[in-house]
């Protein structure tokens, strides 16, 4: 993996461009001809490179943990044509170190925000903890885990599957206060815990980002879908975008990064980092 963004000393070296010189390991500040490099990125690199803000993380002079806002990044993963998923999954236009990605933003989350019907298409399974995040996990006064918040308005859910009967951290389900009373006992009953975050049966998204923060989760993650993703840009909830660009085209009519309603004017995002390796680029924007 090799950094193309921001440029330094090291990126601009000539055979940077490459990808295939320099002897560094390529991470965050490795120095000499690192970010050139190819070699694989360790994943205490990966976490440097992807930090939450101070805000987020209560860090700074006198903080003491105190003060944290939340922050919202999402991640998401889409064609050169714009598709989010090929077939009604977005693992196809994955990648080896795509995935290494996703771990390492899950393992920064306090929780996982997703959409009931990407729970449904994906096969969603509870966080799992990772030895390798633990030590930093539990000085980030975090727990083992992210914990996963399904959003819901039907509560349409397999209460059934290990995401709500044998998460680690348990699942939070996230919907309206006129839910079907039966789907609220029946996801009560699988162990979920239900967060009312709406009016009627749809979620508001600022709503739930609050619901969020009061329960401590301030550094939150949305792996989408589409419709949640559109629902909360069009709320102005949305902090951080980190997208994979893959190298691939797939035509059909495969949804976008994010659908749903529109925003009156685009909001403009300001490009943070860009990673690069096997053709995939690994892009961070924030808002500006």
């Amino acid at each position: 993996m090799r950094r193309l963004f921001p440029v330094t000393d090291e990126t601009a070296a000539p055979g940077a461009s490459s990808g295939t010189s320099g002897d560094g390991r390529g991470g965050p500040g490795s120095g000499g001809a690192g970010d050139g490099g190819g070699q694989e990125w360790s994943l205490a690199e990966l976490a440097a490179a992807y930090a939450y803000p101070a805000a987020a993380t209560g860090a700074g002079p006198g903080a003491g943990g105190r003060g944290r806002e939340p922050w919202l990044r999402a991640n998401m993963v889409s064609s050169l044509d714009g598709a989010a998923q090929h077939e009604g999954r977005s693992q196809p236009l994955s990648c080896p170190a795509d995935m290494r990605i996703f771990g390492t933003l899950r393992a920064l989350a306090d929780v996982v925000l997703v959409g009931a019907e990407t729970v449904r298409q994906e096969g969603y399974r509870p966080a799992r903890a990772r030895a390798e995040f633990a030590t930093a996990r539990e000085a980030a006064g975090q727990g083992p885990a992210a914990a996963v918040a399904v959003v819901s308005a039907s509560l349409d859910l397999d209460f059934s599957l290990p995401l709500f009967t044998s998460p680690l951290v348990p699942t939070l389900v996230m919907t309206g206060s006129a839910a079907p009373p039966d789907r609220v006992a029946a996801a009560e009953a699988a162990g979920a815990r239900v967060v009312t975050a709406g009016e009627g049966t749809g979620v508001d998204p600022e709503r739930a980002v609050r619901a969020l923060a009061e329960r401590g989760h301030t550094r939150l993650l949305t792996e989408g879908g589409p419709r949640l993703l559109g629902q909360l840009v069009a709320a102005g909830m949305l902090d951080e975008l980190c997208l994979t660009v893959a190298p691939m085209l797939t035509a059909g009519d495969a949804q976008r990064i994010a659908g749903g309603p529109s925003v009156t004017l685009p909001r403009r995002f300001t490009l943070k980092s860009m990673l690069e390796e096997d053709g995939f680029l690994f892009t961070r924007y924030a808002r500006a």
